[in-house]
């Protein structure tokens, strides 16, 4: 089970931390640019109240302070546009609701008494934005406005002969605001989480069904339908860029008659050997796929000439051939092997698997011979 911490909610795991920022980040990239531009346009707007509250010989110190303050989500703005703001993304929102809460502070410290508790209420917007809009995660909203609570005490309580009956008054309404918006912007993280966990849970659960859906079930090996999509991919590569590319068509000799003396249980298991010895037996960027009960086909690309191509073929015969522990004694193995080399005029996916199968049917008939099909008049 994924595990949040209940208090900061980060994953435990860090890795899916990680992967839960990825995540967020182009989603979240709008409202904290949104945040950044609402938010001090409404604490511009305060002056609408200054020719009313603010003294005549503090105006000019009320605006300095306002406009040093906007300098924050103005340059925090600019950030946004540049790679730089995904390594702070949540911490500067909450920079800014924490640079605007101080501003306030500053410009109520320059106000008479009895005007305070007018400009007081944007002390709730401020914790209510923060927590709520900002887009800030949860812990850094909780420190900002624990940080603006005690700076406003100290002020208005420690250091101004405030009335204590408004003071206490105040700080009700600023801690239920607290209340509040917390728990709404922590349940609202908490939500985004559990939806993230659950979106790569059926993630996880769609890539697996893909993987079953293009895998040979007993072997684990790429079916059909894959290697088909793969031979398309370097027939289509073959028309911008000249290369050799190989399909070995691989047909199991007399391998019905090991089902009937063994059963299908070794039948199984030799099939899981050989493809297991094929799977060790290519390069790195070589498809061994499952096509059929005992057929298999390798997608070889980038070759240097047929030659190499022919010499692979034969290696292929070997690395079934080899002796082993795996299965009973008195089993052996061998193989037919049929190859087509393309691209050629014409090639389709199923042109070239009909045309390494015919090559592999010719094997069987002339003493396990390898057989090339490299042009349309074959």
């Amino acid at each position: 089970m994924t595990r949040l911490h209940p208090l900061h909610l980060r994953f435990a795991d860090p890795t899916l931390e990680r992967a839960y920022d990825d995540y967020v980040y182009p989603r979240m990239l709008t409202q904290w640019r949104a945040a950044l531009v609402i938010g001090p346009l409404v604490y511009l707007l305060l002056f609408v109240l200054d020719p009313w509250f603010v003294p005549a010989a503090h105006q000019a110190e009320v605006w300095a302070i306002r406009l040093g303050t906007l300098l924050v989500p103005a340059s925090f703005i600019a950030l946004s546009f540049t790679p730089h703001y995904a390594r702070c993304a949540y911490l500067l929102p909450a920079l800014n609701g924490l640079t605007g809460g101080l501003g306030l502070i500053a410009m109520m410290r320059l106000l008479p008494l009895e005007t305070v508790a007018h400009y007081y209420p944007v002390m709730v917007l401020v914790t209510f934005f923060t927590y709520n809009f900002s887009g800030t995660r949860f812990i850094y909203a909780l420190g900002v406005d624990l940080v603006l609570l005690v700076g406003y005490n100290l002020w208005f309580g420690a250091v101004v002969d405030y009335p204590s009956h408004l003071l206490a008054t105040q700080d009700f309404f600023i801690v239920s605001a607290n209340l509040i918006g917390g728990t709404a912007g922590y349940l609202a993280e908490l939500q985004r989480r559990r939806l993230f966990v659950h979106k790569q849970a059926l993630e996880a659960e769609r890539r697996l069904h893909l993987e079953r859906s293009l895998h040979d079930p007993l072997t684990g090996l790429p079916n059909r339908e894959l290697l088909h999509d793969r031979i398309a991919q370097w027939l289509a590569a073959a028309e911008r860029t000249p290369a050799l590319h190989a399909v070995y068509f691989i047909d199991l000799d007399d391998f019905k008659p090991i089902n009937d003396a063994h059963g299908h249980a070794v039948g199984d298991q030799a099939l899981q050997h050989i493809a297991n010895r094929l799977r060790h037996a290519v390069r790195e960027a070589d498809t061994v796929a499952r096509v059929g009960g005992d057929e298999f086909v390798v997608l070889a690309p980038n070759l240097p000439d047929p030659a190499t191509a022919a010499s692979q073929a034969a290696r292929l015969q070997a690395v079934i051939a080899q002796s082993g522990t795996e299965l009973p004694a008195g089993v052996r193995l061998s193989a037919s092997v049929g190859l087509c080399l393309f691209p050629y005029e014409g090639a389709t996916v199923a042109d070239i698997l009909h045309r390494a199968d015919q090559s592999m049917y010719q094997a069987k008939a002339d003493a396990q011979a390898v057989m090339r099909f490299t042009t349309a008049s074959h």
